[in-house]
């Protein structure tokens, strides 16, 4: 039956009801409307016509010009530009300029972060091959790759990039590399015979290939059954891009901070200029500009830099850390995280399969040595009975050990299946010439694993014989045994046999090993049936492995359970060997634990997820769906998660998550680009690393925003003395003065302190909640109601000292122009810039004393002194910066006042942290 309405979508059942899986061969070319020749060229551009290109298309995005204007229209950015215009209104272009300036600044600043170029589609794109060959009117020919349509046959080598998703009519040795969809990184066995598809996932259909994938060996003929954005990369390239981007915790704080502050300065300005108009009789135009000095004094232009270039540190240290941040809000968002969603192989785990035992009847072998270095001894010495195990347990694997010389020692590693390279090193370990062993036992059949079945075998000839030999999981295999294999010849395999073998199999699951039983078979002739095959087999024995788990990885769990970070392994592998490992690692108590098998979870409705998730749960034997599943329950739930993931499919769970984790050794290209993080070493307690310089990020943005909310009182204070005094007393520091603190003399402190250490301790506490904010009581209490009003005494001190030291003895006398009142401006700004300096030591800590801190431990702490130091001796001596912001030199009997203004904050700080520490201590 022709498939009536080519589309680029993968076909639906047949008339009969039946899969595309499940046709034979030459119905599937009827199917499809195409014939072992191929397409015509005239069926092919039709159909091209009616489905469009194989190719991914890029996902609408937002356009670039409107994300950027948004930058510079927040609330923040519209009130420095009509602040700017009012500078002008005023007759103040200097000014004006310099604020529009500011908004530039931060306008490019905000765009450098928030821009985040959509990669993840684009890997895909890279991942699919250029050109296929296919065969047209009974031609083999090469086409790109993109005029591919339903009912093109294609033709595979080893090592061909496969174009589009189809169904295999002809194959020889087949193997596909199917780890962009999967993550797992064993060769498929692929054929094209038809299967029975209920209960069992496309990628588990062996007669089925799919775009993206690689011919690993052997060849074979697919007819083209969906294109483009139908495949199953195609799918999840569109799910992936289609995503919409969510706001980071920073982000979305940073916008009420912006908008916090703005309303501030705005209703102070607002208030302050009726109060000046009515108590202190200023003129309209004088008031305006007073006005427009509160606001500038309240907003803190250097903020938004400021926060950007510290995450720039933080993401620097990660790196040091191995963890490699492509997004910058991504790192203070660790600092929030609440669940990390972690995968076991790899990350929790070295993934470097080792036999630690083998059983062989009443014998026990146990394995020195890890990886896969064919080195370590047997204890006790190998028999025959041993050797004979792991000789028929290697000729089942298509896995290959390889030897690669590295700086300074020789590298093992495998290439295919992992647990399949444990094998092959024990195998070594015993004696066994693997080369040999393959090369005298050529393989002329294979029976390939399935996932239903459990099991795979292998047909070798050895000598003039057939040789069946399996692996598989134990309870599966022992129902295929008649026989057990003992040194005197095979008995029958009784069931107190079989009952004997699952207990040891239960006592290795225990203890965290994987468990495989090997069995073999003489065969006549190869039978007509796979099926037949793997029947009537001689149990030989069990091989018992573990992937170890990295040894940091114990202190790194236990540092989350102590900081009130939930861990929850997702896995592929099994329950029994999950929770074994979660036990070994500390990830999981003595109490018990709940284990949801994908089958289970696929059951579970949401409200069933949710209760689940209320306890310690373990998911095993999950798919990435899975993954993705349990992130969006665990999101609903108010948690901030982290993922792990290292697949193709795993791309729409990392960038679903708050903060995705790609693997940087084992993971594919389209995770990495989905991803916020990398691991450069696959290593779960580098996550830990990173969510603790995540917290000390969020600590020094809380530190220096304080540090620079502090300057806001001395700034706005000389406005008000100079507004109720009805203009009397000068404005100790003029608009030009406050936006020199701001974006001259602060931001390289400030930005010291964004390189600050982490706090001992900082992994002592919980994540911090998503319902407080960065600007919050006690921050505006530390920086307007204590630090704040001190140093603007200190500082109007100053400007009053300065006529004073000039000769100005009156207080109705005080000129507001000419050199004089420049010369005490000038000692204000200086004022604030020697009382900051006391300020940055100060808050270096909120809690913890400055003599536990030190003056050490953090050389852009002098850096930034000294740059504020060169800045204030610019604007006050050298003409061109006196002339820009309006200063003259004071006597320089007034450097020793301001001396004296240094230790000042510090002190009155760490009598507040005293009282504070004392009320905490009752």
């Amino acid at each position: 039956m022709v498939l009536d309405s080519i589309s680029s979508t993968a076909p639906g059942p047949a008339p009969d009801g039946r899969d595309v899986a499940e046709l034979a061969p030459a119905e599937v070319y009827s199917y499809l409307g195409s014939s072992p020749s191929g397409l015509t060229a005239g069926q092919a551009a039709v159909r091209l016509e009616s489905v469009g290109p194989n190719a991914i298309s890029p996902v609408t995005r937002r356009r670039l010009l409107p994300k950027f204007a948004s930058n510079f229209t927040h609330v923040m950015a519209i009130l420095l530009w009509v602040g700017g215009a009012v500078a002008f209104a005023a007759d103040l272009p200097q000014l004006g300029i310099a604020i529009w300036v500011v908004n530039v600044i931060n306008g490019l600043f905000s765009f450098w972060q928030e821009y985040k170029a959509e990669k993840a589609t684009e890997a895909l794109l890279k991942l699919l091959p250029v050109t296929a060959t296919v065969l047209r009117d009974g031609v083999t020919e090469e086409v790109d790759a993109s005029l591919l349509v339903p009912g093109d046959v294609v033709i595979l080598e080893e090592g061909d990039l496969i174009s589009a998703d189809g169904r295999l009519v002809e194959h020889i040795s087949l193997r596909v590399d199917q780890s962009t969809l999967t993550g797992e990184s064993r060769l498929v066995r692929k054929a094209s015979d038809p299967v029975d598809t209920p209960g069992k996932s496309r990628l588990e259909l062996p007669n089925l290939v799919f775009a993206g994938t690689t011919v690993g060996s052997g060849r074979g003929k697919l007819v083209v059954t969906a294109t483009g954005p139908s495949t199953e990369f195609g799918a999840i390239a569109t799910l992936t891009g289609s995503m919409a981007e969510t706001q980071s915790p920073l982000q979305r704080e940073l916008r009420h901070v912006s908008l916090t502050v703005s309303l501030i300065a705005v209703g102070v300005g607002i208030v302050f200029f009726f109060l000046a108009l009515v108590l202190g009789r200023l003129p309209i135009a004088t008031g305006f500009v007073f006005t427009l000095g509160m606001i500038v004094a309240f907003v803190p232009e250097g903020l938004l830099p400021t926060v950007t270039l510290s995450l720039a540190l933080g993401t620097q240290r990660m790196a040091e850390r191995n963890a490699l941040v492509k997004k910058l809000s991504a790192v203070e968002t660790l600092g929030c995280t609440t669940v990390i969603c972690t995968d076991k192989t790899g990350t929790l785990t070295q993934n470097e399969m080792t036999v630690r035992s083998a059983i062989v009847g009443d014998e026990r072998y146990e394995f020195d040595g890890v990886g896969y270095a064919p080195v370590g001894s047997v204890h006790p010495d190998p028999d025959e009975s041993l050797r004979l195990l792991l000789a028929t347990a290697a000729l089942a694997c298509n896995a290959r050990l390889i030897q690669r010389p590295d700086a300074q020692v020789d590298h093992w590693a495998v290439i295919g299946d992992p647990t399949e390279g444990a094998i092959l090193t024990a195998a070594a370990k015993v004696g066994i010439d693997l080369e040999s062993l393959a090369d005298d036992n050529p393989r002329v059949d294979e029976v390939p694993f399935d996932s239903s079945r459990k099991r795979m075998s292998s047909v070798n000839r050895i000598t003039s014989e057939l040789v069946v030999s399996t692996k598989g999981a134990p309870a599966e295999l022992l129902d295929r045994c008649v026989t057990r294999h003992t040194p005197q010849g095979s008995v029958p395999l009784t069931d107190e046999d079989r009952a004997a073998v699952m207990r040891s199999v239960d006592a290795a699951a225990v203890q965290g090993l994987r468990v495989l039983a090997v069995a073999r078979r003489e065969i006549d002739a190869l039978p007509v049936g796979q099926e037949d095959i793997e029947v009537e087999l001689e149990y030989l024995g069990l091989v018992a492995m573990h992937d170890p788990p990295r040894p940091e990885v114990a202190a790194a769990i236990s540092t989350c359970r102590t900081a009130g970070i939930r861990i929850i392994m997702i896995t592929g592998d099994y329950g029994v060997t999950a929770e074994a490992i979660g036990r070994r690692i500390g990830m999981i108590g003595e109490g018990p634990i709940r284990v949801v098998n994908g089958d289970e979870l696929d059951r579970l409705d949401e409200d069933e997820l949710a209760e689940t998730l209320e306890g310690d749960v373990i998911f095993a034997r999950a798919a990435p769906a899975h993954k993705m599943r349990v992130v969006g329950a665990l999101q609903a739930r108010g948690d901030v998660v982290a993922v792990t993931g290292d697949g193709v499919n795993d791309a729409p769970a990392l960038k679903l998550a708050d903060i995705g984790v790609a693997m940087g050794v084992a993971g594919t290209d389209v995770a990495r680009e989905a991803a916020d993080i990398i691991l450069l070493d696959d290593n779960f307690a580098s996550i830990v690393s990173a969510i603790e310089e995540g917290r000390a990020v969020y600590d020094n943005i809380k530190k220096f925003t304080t540090y620079i909310l502090t300057s806001n009182t001395p700034e706005a204070v000389p406005f008000v003395i100079f507004a109720f005094s009805g203009g009397r007393i000068p404005i100790a520091l003029p608009v030009m003065h406050i936006l020199a603190i701001d974006l001259g003399t602060d931001l390289a402190p400030a930005l010291a302190l964004g390189a600050e250490k982490p706090e001992p301790g900082v992994m002592d506490r919980p994540p911090r909640s998503l319902q407080g904010h960065l600007i919050d009581r006690r921050l505006l209490t530390r920086s307007y109601l204590i630090l704040g009003p001190i140093q603007a005494i200190f500082v109007m001190a100053a400007f009053f000292g300065a006529y004073r030291l000039q000769g100005v003895s009156s207080w109705s006398d005080l000129p507001s122009s000419g050199p004089v009142y420049l010369a005490a401006t000038a000692m204000a700004l200086a004022a604030v810039v020697a009382t900051q300096i006391g300020n940055l030591f100060a808050q270096r800590s909120e809690r913890v004393s400055l003599r536990r801190v030190g003056l050490r431990g953090n050389r852009l702490i002098w850096w930034g002194i000294f740059s504020e130091v060169v800045v204030i001796l610019i604007i006050v001596y050298v003409p061109a910066a006196q002339s820009f912001v309006g200063t003259a030199p004071f006597p320089p009997i007034g450097w020793v006042w301001l001396l004296l203004g240094i230790p000042l904050l510090p002190i009155v700080d760490e009598i507040r942290k005293g009282l504070r520490s004392r009320r905490t201590t009752r």
